[in-house]
C-alpha cells in the first residue's frame, strides 16, 4: 500500500516588508493585503510541512499587517503566540487570544494583526468528510462552527496532538503512511474541537438565542455513535434536565432521547442505502447504532422512515 500525496515543506524570510506581504498574498491566493511597519524592526519568517490532507504552518511578521483572507473550503486553526489580531468585523469580530486555538471562518473574513507570530493547521475538506462519514454523516453535510468556543478539555487534546504531529511531519525520514496517519489524527482532533453541525438542523437553533440547545443538538449528531444520555446534553447545554428537555420539545417537538433516537435511526437508513443487499446485515447496523433489540429496532425505524429496514436495503 502506498500514499502519493505530495510533500510539503516550504520555508523563507525577509527583511523587506513589501516582499514579506507579497509571498503571503500568493500562499493564501488573497488579494488587497495591506502591510505598514511599526516600531519593531521588521522581520518576516514562514515554514509550512506537512502535504495535501494536512499542512501545519508558521508565521512570524513583526509589522502590521490586514486584508481579507478569501472563501475557502478546506478548515484552517489558527492561534497566536505573540501580539494581537482580530478576525471579522462590528458584532462578529473575534479577538485572537494567545495560545487559543480559532477555527478561521470558512467563508472568508477580513482581519488585522500587529507584530506577532502565529500557528495554523489547515485540514483538507476531504480528509475532514471521510472521519465524518464513519460517524454517519453524508460529504456535502460537514459544517463547524467557527463561533464556538472551545472547552479546556478539547483544546488540551488540540495542543497534544499538535505537538504529536509537529515532530512527525517534521521528520522528513517519516513515510508516506505515518505522514496520512497524521492528517487523520489531526483530523479526529478538529472534531473534538469543533463539533460538527449537519446542514439538516432546523435555521430556528441558529439563533444566538438558541445557542444552548444548539450546542445539544451538535453533540448529539457528533456523537450519536456513543453512548449518550439526557443528562449528557443537558452539561454540554448548560441547562438543567428539565430545561433542556422543555427547549427540545419547544424547539424540536421531541424529547431529548427521542431526538437521540431519531439521528440515530436515520444513521442507520443512510448506512442501509449506501449498503450492498447481499452482505449487509440489518443486525449488525442496528446494532452499530445502539439498537439491540431487533423486533422494537424494526418498529421504530417503521415509524421514522415509512418503510421496513429491508426494504431500504433492497433499493
Amino acid at each position: 500500500m502506498t500514499d502519493d500525496r505530495a510533500r510539503v515543506h516550504d520555508e523563507t524570510r525577509s527583511d523587506d516588508i513589501e516582499t514579506a506581504r507579497d509571498f503571503l498574498v500568493g500562499a493564501y491566493d488573497a488579494d488587497e493585503w495591506r502591510a505598514d511597519t511599526t516600531a519593531q524592526p521588521f522581520g518576516f519568517r514562514y515554514s509550512a510541512v506537512g502535504d495535501s490532507a494536512m499542512t501545519l504552518r508558521a508565521i512570524r511578521f513583526d509589522g502590521h499587517l490586514e486584508g481579507v483572507m478569501v472563501p475557502t473550503t478546506d478548515f484552517v486553526v489558527q492561534w497566536v503566540t505573540r501580539g494581537t489580531g482580530f478576525i471579522g468585523e462590528g458584532d462578529d469580530r473575534i479577538v485572537s487570544e494567545v495560545g487559543r486555538p480559532q477555527l478561521w471562518p470558512q467563508q472568508g473574513a477580513t482581519f488585522t494583526y500587529r507584530d506577532y507570530d502565529q500557528r495554523l493547521v489547515q485540514i483538507n475538506r476531504a480528509s475532514l468528510e471521510e472521519l465524518a462519514g464513519e460517524r454517519g454523516v453524508e460529504a456535502g453535510r460537514v459544517h463547524l462552527d467557527h463561533t464556538v468556543r472551545p472547552d479546556d478539555r478539547a483544546m488540551q487534546i488540540w495542543r497534544n496532538t499538535v505537538a504529536l504531529i509537529s515532530h512527525t511531519v517534521m521528520d522528513r525520514q517519516a513515510s508516506p503512511l505515518l505522514q496520512a496517519e497524521m492528517g487523520r489524527l489531526g483530523a479526529l482532533a478538529l472534531l473534538e474541537l469543533y463539533p460538527l453541525v449537519t446542514a439538516s438542523l432546523p435555521g430556528e437553533l441558529l439563533l444566538p438565542r438558541n445557542a444552548h440547545i444548539r450546542r445539544a443538538v451538535e453533540y448529539v449528531h457528533e456523537h450519536a455513535h456513543q453512548p449518550i444520555t439526557s443528562t449528557d446534553l443537558a452539561e454540554v447545554a448548560a441547562l438543567s434536565l428539565r430545561a433542556l428537555q422543555q427547549a427540545f420539545q419547544r424547539q424540536l417537538g421531541v424529547s431529548p432521547n427521542g431526538y437521540i433516537r431519531q439521528v440515530r435511526l436515520d444513521r442507520v437508513r443512510d448506512a442501509l442505502v449506501q449498503g450492498d443487499p447481499a452482505t449487509t446485515s440489518i443486525a449488525d447496523v442496528a446494532r452499530t447504532w445502539g439498537f439491540a433489540h431487533a423486533g422494537r429496532f424494526s418498529a421504530a425505524y417503521l415509524e421514522r422512515h415509512g418503510e421496513y429496514p429491508r426494504t431500504t436495503l433492497r433499493r
